[in-house]
């Protein structure tokens, strides 16, 4: 066989099915959800409007969406076997990785497992989309001693996440902060945690199992772990004086500059625009604005340096500057991973509806990429399998 040499192209630009969820423009720096920009939902809507729109292709009406909140406030309180099994964990674990393995007890929980249909799904994303929130705060107080709150029917639901995250009543102008963040974070088109999802429920596998996919992909360092790495990062250099010189010397060390750079946005990611005003703004109402400050600094010396390289199109993302403002909202640096996946449940169960219900021509049966073999090959007919005693340590024939 001739040498084949395939670029592992992570299936940049193909596109592998239809979706009417999300759409990004990344030439203009321009995200939709279902038809509607991201900076006015940003700034009008609220983050339980935003998770009905995405699950229902429209904006709800006044009292559907009454409905939809109480379903949610409802759907918070998660069986007893969940805090049980995590309360038996090794504190020291990741959150993440007991976020992903929560979804199963949430599965198996759910007496209505087996319905399939469109309004059983449905029913399941009211499950999730309520839960998980519950399972990122309840991990944060088990791991430090103490007992899961229930949630407070009075706050919203970003507002019930930090209060059964930190056990105080959140100002409601905070709360508003985190519900704009959530707001942001709820869908991205076929990013790899919404692939994963999608993967895995064309094989007709139920909608629990195709958000542990995506929990475990959004888990990955150059995915949703970029914002932790991010507050990392600044912590590292919160001392260094010279900034640009940290940023040449990354770069010449082949390092990565975290937060910088986006596969599919050429121009300023709008979700990034927002955030840093907001971790301005934070950082302003605290009096502690060296977060933002440290973080312009290194998004200033990173664009310079890059333009010297001949890389213009390098733009700080919604990681670089979501780190700062997390860090402000009290979330500790190893839950932001987590924060992400209480927002993005919304984008991943519209995802798996469409992908399940989609027309049949419109979708995949089932999800089977190719990939070009470049392994031994030996002829036409295989290798020729030698008994173990006759064979030469460290050949292949």
């Amino acid at each position: 066989m001739n040498e084949v040499h395939v670029k592992n192209t992570g299936l940049r630009g193909v596109t592998v099915a239809d979706t009417k969820i999300s759409y990004i423009d990344g030439e203009k720096g321009v995200l939709l959800y279902r038809g509607y920009r991201i900076e006015e939902l940003a700034e009008k809507s609220s983050f339980p409007e935003v998770a009905w729109l995405l699950l229902h292709d429209r904006l709800p009406g006044k009292e559907e969406i009454y409905v939809f909140a109480k379903q949610l406030r409802d759907a918070g309180r998660f069986p007893e076997v969940v805090p049980n099994c995590l309360k038996k964990l090794p504190k020291q674990a990741l959150p993440m990785d007991v976020l992903q393995m929560s979804i199963p007890l949430l599965a198996i929980s759910d007496p209505q497992l087996s319905d399939d249909t469109r309004e059983g799904n449905l029913q399941k994303a009211v499950l999730l989309i309520a839960r998980i929130p519950a399972l990122v705060a309840a991990w944060q107080r088990i791991r430090n001693g103490l007992d899961p709150l229930p949630p407070d029917d009075s706050l919203s639901h970003a507002g019930n996440f930090l209060w059964q995250l930190q056990g105080r009543r959140p100002d409601p102008e905070l709360a508003r902060d985190l519900d704009i963040c959530l707001i942001l974070h709820a869908d991205h088109t076929f990013n790899a945690s919404t692939f994963a999802c999608r993967e895995v429920v064309s094989t007709r596998a139920h909608m629990y199992a195709g958000v542990a996919a995506g929990v475990g992909a959004l888990s990955g360092s150059l995915h949703g772990g970029a914002n932790e790495r991010v507050m990392r990062m600044l912590a590292e250099v919160e001392s260094e004086k010279d900034i640009p010189g940290w940023v040449t010397r990354q770069l010449d060390q082949k390092k990565r500059i975290m937060g910088m750079g986006h596969a599919v946005y050429k121009a300023y990611d709008p979700r990034a625009r927002i955030l840093k005003n907001m971790s301005r703004r934070l950082g302003e109402r605290f009096g502690e604005t060296r977060w933002y400050e440290l973080s312009e600094k290194v998004e200033r010396a990173a664009l310079s340096e890059f333009q010297k390289r001949g890389r213009n199109a390098l733009h700080t993302n919604v990681d670089f500057w979501s780190a700062s403002v997390y860090h402000m909202l009290g979330i500790p640096a190893d839950l932001m991973t987590g924060v992400f996946a209480v927002s993005r449940i919304a984008g991943w169960c519209a995802h798996i509806i469409e992908e399940k219900f989609a027309d049949a021509q419109e979708k995949p049966a089932l999800y089977r990429p190719a990939a070009e073999y470049v392994g031994n090959y030996c002829g036409k007919m295989g290798c020729v399998y030698e008994p173990v005693s006759e064979r030469k340590h460290g050949v292949s024939s």
